[in-house]
């Protein structure tokens, strides 16, 4: 961190102070299959019984 002519200068990793979306990527991928499975069950079982 910097102060130039009164100013903060903050570099880009500094400021942001977070680490990868990986567990989120995966967290997203789980919930689109579980839903794709719920939707395709949803639509499958009832016309199997009729």
């Amino acid at each position: 961190m910097e102060n130039r002519d009164g100013k903060v200068h903050i570099e880009d990793d500094e400021a942001r102070a977070a680490v990868g979306n990986t567990g989120l990527r995966w967290v997203l991928g789980i919930g689109l299959t579980l839903a794709i499975i719920a939707m395709t069950l949803v639509w499958i079982i009832p016309a199997l019984t009729d």
